[in-house]
């Protein structure tokens, strides 16, 4: 293989597209921004043009980009020692262990790398739960999820979601797996049975389009699990950590999910790690063997966690999210405008659904992007709203001041 010069640097933004577009797997469709640096809620792209992400990368970046505390953690732990894989021990994992259980109220903790990573863990974990503890015949156990469901793009993971473009030429898929409309307390209840080892869903739908469950749902859904002896799991990867007002978002509900799904703000954008925190009768059925990742729970991963949990918490970022959300909205719905078929969300995670007639979505987040705001579109018609956690009231402002002329724009 011969290695090809690359153009002297700098690159313009029309260079740089060229490039990923020539060498790239298209599976992607992203507004035609090149950035190349981020503080806070701001970025800027490679011709010094500045914007406020509104999308934090789909949440890892609550904490803001780069936060000092967050990138001097990562530095500092990468002089000393980034990988061991889990043959050895190392020096991070027990303390991320014990401030995660701490902070979370959990019992046990098992890290991975990405949240596709860690569904997959929680499905083999409560699936080994059922033919263990709860008795289910083997290769029988079944698992209720909702429909409009996003846990990630591994293959068994797009074979229990309701896209046909997640499904499309990838079968077949993996069964065990019952599909049910999200937020209808009727259709969960009938779809236990003596087999259901687990319930996964997501307590706000984030990729679904923000979509909220009606009041009382997840109480319920806590009441049929405690009656059928199943697991609950609620993946909170991009409603966790502060998103909506709470650190979890089981907590507007008030109640406590026997298994929780982190990632995405767990490193502050810093570097890939997520978490399965659990009680010790469902992770306590890995054994040696049964499961692992070389990367999962590397020392640098747990350094960086550490911190970015760290902030989140001292600087009171659950609680501006809390605070400027509700705020956010109320002035999203004043805005008045005949494209804006609803505003909904809680704390920074906030979808505008739009009418059909008005377009589409892409055309007004193309239109954010040249007012300075960098947003995406969801589903077609619903454009997501979710800056870092760390916007104050004075930049939520100018960012209404920016969307009230797109959204009313013929």
């Amino acid at each position: 293989m011969t290695m090809q010069a690359t153009p002297k640097e700098p690159f313009t933004a029309a260079e740089l597209i060229a490039l990923e577009d020539e060498y790239g797997a298209q599976n992607y469709h992203p507004l035609d921004v090149v950035i190349s640096r981020g503080q806070g809620i701001w970025v800027w792209d490679v011709d010094g043009n500045k914007y406020m992400d509104c999308l934090s990368a789909y949440s890892a970046v609550n904490q803001g980009h780069c936060h000092p505390k967050i990138v001097d953690a990562l530095i500092a732990q990468a002089r000393k020692l980034t990988l061991t894989s889990r043959a050895f021990r190392n020096d991070q994992l027990g303390l991320f262990y014990k401030e995660v259980c701490a902070l979370t109220n959990s019992h046990m903790v098992l890290p991975m790398n990405s949240g596709a990573e860690a569904v997959e863990t929680v499905i083999k974990a409560v699936r080994k739960w059922g033919y263990a503890n709860k008795g289910v015949p083997p290769n029988k156990a079944e698992i209720i999820v909702a429909s409009n469901n996003f846990h990630g793009r591994t293959i068994t993971i797009v074979g229990f979601s309701s896209e046909e473009q997640y499904q499309s030429g990838f079968g077949p898929f993996t069964p065990g797996f019952r599909m049910i409309p999200f937020g209808d307390p009727e259709a969960l209840e009938a779809a236990f049975n003596e087999n259901t080892v687990a319930v996964l869903f997501e307590p706000i739908q984030g990729e679904g389009g923000i979509i909220i469950p009606p009041a009382g749902y997840l109480p319920r859904m806590r009441q049929l699990c405690d009656e059928h002896r199943a697991v609950l799991v609620l993946d909170e990867i991009q409603t966790g950590l502060g998103r909506t007002g709470k650190f979890f978002a089981e907590e507007h509900e008030g109640i406590v999910a026997d298994i929780t799904l982190i990632g995405k703000a767990l490193s502050g954008g810093v570097y890939p790690i997520s978490a399965v925190l659990s009680n010790k009768e469902v992770l306590g059925v890995f054994k040696p063997g049964d499961h692992g990742s070389t990367y999962g729970g590397n020392p640098l991963a747990c350094a960086v966690a550490r911190v970015a949990l760290r902030v989140l918490v001292e600087e009171g970022m659950v609680d501006n999210a809390a605070r400027l959300g509700p705020y956010f909205m109320e002035q999203l719905r004043s805005i008045g405008s005949p494209h804006v078929k609803e505003v909904r969300g809680r704390g920074l995670m906030i979808g505008v659904e739009l009418h059909p007639d008005a377009g589409g979505a892409r055309r007004f987040c193309e239109a954010l992007m040249k007012r300075g705001i960098l947003c995406k579109e969801t589903h077609e018609h619903i454009i997501r709203f979710a800056p870092p956690l760390v916007i104050t009231k004075d930049e939520v402002d100018w960012a209404l001041e920016q969307i009230g002329p797109v959204l009313s724009m013929a």
